[in-house]
């Protein structure tokens, strides 16, 4: 492991995002969805939606250190404002 240098802030979000799939999936597999028609007339499931809120924050975040450079904890508040408008809306 010493090609990459693993930092908690790095090991943390892997994590997360190992967790969140393997929540999508037990819940994908506990209460079956149907996909539902959003604002962007998709049809859209949980898992479509994580993946457009991952996509989505990440150019988010992207942004947000070109702009502002610093303060990334205030991009998180902004990324959940969006993940919940996305799992609300799309």
């Amino acid at each position: 492991m010493d090609w990459m240098a693993w930092t908690w802030p790095t090991a943390t979000f892997f994590a997360v995002i190992a967790t969140l799939l393997i929540v999508f999936t037990v819940l994908a597999i506990r209460y079956p969805e149907t996909p539902r028609v959003g604002i962007l007339r998709i049809e859209t499931t949980r898992g479509d939606r994580l993946f457009i809120t991952l996509l989505g924050s990440a150019f988010i975040n992207l942004a947000w250190l070109g702009v502002v450079g610093a303060g990334q904890p205030y991009a998180l508040v902004v990324c959940l404002i969006y993940a919940a408008a996305v799992f609300r809306w799309v």
